[in-house]
């Protein structure tokens, strides 16, 4: 019997060391993808790629974003859709940070635009503005990523909707 227990003993220490030596390669390489992504992204969040389907004036945008986000502090609160002159058509507000879920992909619409209008479709973060990479393009054609000054119509943060809050 005191074998048996010892034998058990030995095990369950075995397979608590085990599991911590996971638990701390898990967490070493969730804060190498961090760090990474704080890289890739240069501390603002980026669109990285873009669909829409729908109907002519009722769009649905799919935006996969990346973003370093940390939590409420720091995250990609939203992504619009612009025209080429700066006037905003469309955001989706987004109510939480998503540091466990880079890229995400998330759907907004109804976007009153025609199949041909070309427009411009970028992300913000809540602590450093506009990102540059954003996509181009409209319905018809499909839209390729290209840079955008991040001050390009800049003054858009301050039109509403805006972000009241960040759930988590």
């Amino acid at each position: 019997m005191n074998f048996s227990l010892s034998l058990f003993s030995v095990l369950l220490i075995l397979w608590m060391t085990c599991c911590a030596a996971v638990d701390d390669e898990i967490d070493s390489n969730m804060a190498m993808e961090n760090e990474e992504m704080l890289a890739t992204t240069n501390g603002v969040a980026q669109v990285t790629q873009v669909t829409a389907s729908g109907n002519e004036s009722q769009y649905t945008f799919k935006v996969t974003i990346a973003s370093p986000d940390l939590g409420c502090q720091q995250y990609a609160n939203w992504w619009e859709v612009i025209d080429l002159d700066g006037n905003l058509l469309y955001r989706r507000i987004l109510g939480h940070s998503h540091v466990d879920e880079q890229p995400f992909t998330r759907l907004g619409g109804p976007v009153l635009i025609s199949e041909n209008t070309e427009v411009y479709i970028r992300a913000h973060m809540n602590t450093s503005s506009y990102g540059t990479q954003v996509f181009r393009g409209s319905v018809a054609s499909g839209f390729t990523p290209e840079n955008l000054a991040a001050e390009f119509a800049k003054d858009l943060e301050e039109v509403d909707p805006l972000p009241t809050g960040c759930a988590f």
